[in-house]
């Protein structure tokens, strides 16, 4: 069976007993993280984690390097993407499951780096690592290691992105409606804590990517995801972004599920931050 969306804890079980016997393919990926201790992740992998998974490091596998420009967790490039797909044994065939401890905010990157690279066969797992350890199931230590090489060549799809030099000069006149998926003392300003500069872009309207979840990191119903979305016409065209273009996949993951196109600003309020403290030359 293949996965695109949510995929259950008695679901993901299934498929491990199923690649156990040597019947299909499971990539399984474990992508917890902390913002402000950028190796709390991979020790909590270290010390248990579902069996199987491989860890995806935010700021390692799902970024490339910082620059000047490109926010605080640039994009990576399809070789880039590619080079670490293939190192975790994803193959074109694989159904890769994604999870992480912090409601989708991290697992949400990845499915979407997969999506937009090619890979459709890819779920996020609904409760993340807790629902998987309150379900009973084995955990497993240390480092997975020995996953053979796969055959993933990604391939970027057009029109999912946009950019400071494509948002910048519509802003008077935008075809598309921005929305910010960071708190909301964040977006009015109130309060900054990671970027130089508090705000938002303008035009931008607020929903926060923790709307998607309830408090247990479980997706909430389709209903409830629709009503989220409403204030925005189903005929608009839609702009995510947050502070480095990470939970704003949250927001995109959510639309996904209801059916609604949507693009992402990838360097989001953080690149944008960079080309007001360092305005781009012609020179430059």
């Amino acid at each position: 069976m293949n996965y695109q969306g949510v995929i259950e804890v008695s679901e993901l079980a299934e498929l491990q007993g199923q690649q156990e016997q040597g019947n299909g393919r499971l990539v399984i990926l474990d992508c917890r993280y902390d913002l402000a201790d950028t190796g709390a992740g991979e020790e909590a992998y270290r010390g248990e984690h579902i069996p199987g998974a491989h860890y995806a490091s935010l700021h390692r596998d799902l970024s490339a390097p910082c620059e000047r420009y490109g926010g605080r967790h640039p994009f990576p490039t399809a070789s880039q993407f590619t080079e670490f797909a293939r190192s975790v044994g994803i193959s074109t065939d694989t159904q890769v499951v994604v999870y992480d401890d912090q409601r989708f905010a991290f697992a949400a990157r990845a499915w979407w780096l997969l999506r937009h690279f090619g890979h459709t066969h890819v779920a996020i797992l609904n409760g993340g690592f807790t629902a998987y350890k309150n379900a009973g199931l084995p955990l497993a230590q240390g480092v997975d290691e020995g996953a053979s090489t796969g055959d993933f060549a990604a391939s970027t799809r057009a029109n999912e992105l946009l950019h400071y030099e494509d948002l910048y000069p519509q802003l008077d006149n935008p075809p598309w409606q921005l929305v910010d998926a960071r708190d909301t003392k964040r977006f009015l300003g109130n309060e900054e804590p990671i970027d130089p500069i508090a705000g938002h872009i303008p035009g931008a309207i607020n929903k926060p990517w923790q709307a998607v979840t309830d408090d247990e990191g479980f997706i909430k119903p389709l209903p409830a995801l629709r009503e989220n979305w409403q204030s925005i016409p189903a005929d608009d065209d839609i702009v995510c972004y947050c502070g480095s273009g990470v939970t704003a996949c949250v927001n995109l993951f959510s639309l996904h599920l209801i059916g609604r196109k949507a693009q992402l600003y990838p360097g989001s309020w953080s690149d944008w931050c960079a080309h007001i403290l360092h305005p781009r030359t012609e020179s430059a």
